[in-house]
């Protein structure tokens, strides 16, 4: 039976980050909680939540090449990041 250190260390695994991605988040590889971490402080940073509802994100031109021009939903934003993302151990093969 799995511990939850060994669930944990999937999330905390580098990934490689792709080139658009890197304009917000910096040069992977770099876990992924890293990476969400860092695009929410880029969002708040350049106050891309909308002001009347704050679950809705308000791209500019750098995060509109990860997540799309559109407003979106903070909870579709993840699906869109991971599209940006690869397993270092995939790329590595």
């Amino acid at each position: 039976m799995p511990t939850k250190d060994k669930k944990n260390s999937a999330f905390m695994r580098p990934v490689q980050v792709s080139e658009s991605l890197q304009e917000i988040v910096g040069k992977g590889p770099m876990p992924r909680t890293e990476v969400t971490k860092l695009v929410w402080a880029y969002i708040k940073k350049h106050n891309l939540q909308d002001k009347k509802n704050k679950r809705m994100i308000n791209p500019d031109a750098k995060l509109g090449k990860v997540l799309g021009s559109a407003q979106i939903d903070m909870f579709k934003m993840t699906s869109k990041i991971s599209t940006h993302l690869k397993d270092t151990a995939a790329v590595a093969k």
